[in-house]
């Protein structure tokens, strides 16, 4: 999605994901280095998915060519969080909380 992107299309981008529509399209550079950075801290696959101090309520992440879908689990450390949102901003994308449907720009 283009960083120009508005709320609503994120928004409206996730609700094709949650009724399992994908755009099928070569993976955006942007999401793969945000999924390869995150990962190499907090890994969703593997044998130091099921460690303490994994973030993940559900692994491994759904990846698609456009978005990463997290699921986080409830006591996820803040440095999480705060990790999530620089690799946002660094590779210049779109976070959705789907706790109340906000998007942030990070960047």
């Amino acid at each position: 999605m283009a960083p120009s992107a508005e709320p609503e299309t994120v928004r409206a981008a996730n609700e094709r994901c949650a009724s399992g529509v994908h755009p099928r399209q070569p993976a955006d550079p942007r999401v793969v280095a945000f999924y390869d950075a995150l990962t190499s801290h907090y890994p969703d696959r593997g044998p130091r998915v099921a460690e303490p101090g994994s973030p993940w309520a559900s692994a491994p992440l759904h990846a698609e060519s456009d978005h990463i879908h997290m699921k986080l689990d409830e006591s996820c450390a803040d440095v999480v969080l705060e990790l999530i949102e620089k690799y946002a901003a660094q590779f210049h994308l779109d976070l959705l909380d789907l706790q109340d449907g906000s998007v942030y720009r990070a960047f």
